[in-house]
């Protein structure tokens, strides 16, 4: 069971060498900050980990992590997803917000009616997409989250008002 009051902010990809060092990926605005916020936990906050970034790698960094000391060690931590308490995260700009944050809000569009909500937010390198999904919404829709797209987010409301591109939703492309 994840702890809503912990954030995750990297995994672990694997092992990296054989001296039980660890690839790690970072969630990070800056990536090198991951190595900034201490001793982290698992999502369920049963583990703890006290790593020590070594040195920038493809696609990640090589770090050590306290106690592991081989590389099935290493290799047994694969896909541990590594989170920080909330409260020890920076607070962000108004016009910011961390992924967790918008999980869960509910989505309408700009005149009011129910779309589906935010089941995920992706970013493969090109910005920000919101994963929404919702009655109607066979598979869910992808929608950039840009000012233009999501131009309101309200998270004392829970709820994000969206202007979707004509052809995103069902039934609203015009050429049709």
């Amino acid at each position: 069971m994840k702890d809503p009051n912990l954030i995750c902010i990297g995994a672990v990809m694997g092992a990296f060498g054989a001296k039980g060092e660890v690839r790690l990926k970072s969630f990070c605005a800056d990536p090198a900050d991951i190595g900034s916020y201490g001793t982290l936990t698992s999502e369920d906050g049963s583990q703890s980990f006290h790593l020590t970034i070594s040195r920038p790698v493809k696609a990640g960094y090589a770090a050590r992590i306290k106690g592991v000391r081989y590389k099935d060690q290493a290799d047994a931590l694969k896909g541990t997803r590594l989170c920080v308490a909330r409260d020890a995260l920076p607070n962000l700009p108004d016009d910011e917000f961390y992924h967790s944050d918008l999980i869960g809000l509910e989505v309408l569009d700009t005149g009011g009616a129910k779309i589906g909500q935010i089941k995920a937010v992706h970013n493969h390198g090109a910005g920000d997409m919101l994963e929404i999904t919702g009655p109607g919404l066979k598979g869910g829709i992808m929608l950039p989250f840009t000012q233009q797209a999501a131009p309101t987010v309200d998270l004392a409301s829970r709820r994000v008002i969206v202007d979707p591109p004509d052809g995103v939703l069902p039934g609203s492309d015009p050429t049709e």
